[in-house]
């Protein structure tokens, strides 16, 4: 299979950040083989500030950016982890959710971001408070595609190796990562602990990032989307620009590395309760 994973400058411009998704998928889909396509996170609004995102929120099924990226999804018979979107929270915060959707535009699941980004960071911005705008998710989501079963994480999730874990011991063949690293971060954790993730984990991470520049140097992003596979071997990445970066999987090739390293049936802590799987959340 095929797993495309798209790299984007995205703006506060929610229609041009759409018209670009589209382009790029009107690019990809030459190549008539079924995709797995993973967007970054903020794809359809980079806002330089969290409160942004509380103009476009919706509710979950009442969300125009969720309907449209399902549309996209079914032109285009792509399976898509559709990067991030606000979701409104029953505590007036929003949720920071990544839906999936399969070739028909079918919502297959979704997973709110549990690990909000709240720290001081060496650059232009300094202060991120992500809990201020968003409240954490409670429930990791492992789901069946047929690319096998998908999870998913969002940005500031990779530092969090229990989630990771879990996800795994649900049956994650693939995990998904749609991101926005910080510039300073990205530069010194983004690549080691991608392949740190996908090593513990005998798992393909396939991580979207945003890169550059934003609303006129209001934010500035890593970058660096790539593909790992659980040798830890970076199959393709993009440093910086945007657009593509594709490469095709071979899940079988992780079956016959965890039957000759299994090494989930070694270890001897035990699994972590790190709340219910919901396969089709």
């Amino acid at each position: 299979m095929k797993v495309s994973l798209l790299q984007c400058q995205s703006s506060r411009d929610v229609s041009s950040n759409l018209a670009f998704i589209k382009s790029q998928l009107e690019l990809l889909t030459v190549d008539s083989r079924s995709h797995l396509v993973v967007l970054p996170e903020c794809a359809l609004l980079f806002g330089g500030h969290e409160r942004h995102q509380l103009v476009i929120a919706a509710e979950h099924d009442a969300s125009e950016l969720q309907q449209a990226l399902a549309a996209l999804a079914k032109e285009f018979s792509v399976t898509m982890v559709a990067g991030t979107i606000p979701i409104t929270a029953d505590d007036g915060r929003l949720y920071s959710r990544s839906y999936l959707f399969g070739p028909q535009g079918d919502t297959l699941g979704h997973y709110d971001k549990m690990h909000l980004f709240d720290v001081d960071v060496a650059d232009g911005t300094r202060q991120y408070r992500e809990s201020d705008t968003f409240c954490p998710g409670d429930r990791i989501s492992v789901i069946d595609t047929p690319f096998g079963k998908v999870g998913i994480a969002i940005c500031y999730d990779l530092r969090f190796a229990e989630l990771f874990r879990a996800m795994a011991l649900a049956g994650a063949d693939i995990i998904a990562l749609p991101a926005a690293f910080t510039k300073v971060t990205g530069a010194a954790h983004w690549q080691v602990l991608l392949q740190a993730r996908a090593i513990e984990n005998q798992c393909f991470i396939a991580a979207a990032a945003q890169w550059g520049q934003h609303n006129e140097g209001s934010r500035e992003t890593w970058g660096q989307s790539m593909l790992v596979d659980p040798w830890g071997t970076i199959l393709a990445e993009k440093a910086q620009g945007t657009g593509w970066v594709s490469a095709d999987v071979d899940l079988s090739a992780n079956v016959e590395l965890k039957q000759k390293m299994p090494v989930q049936g070694h270890n001897r802590f035990v699994a972590p309760q790190l709340l219910d799987s919901d396969a089709n959340a």
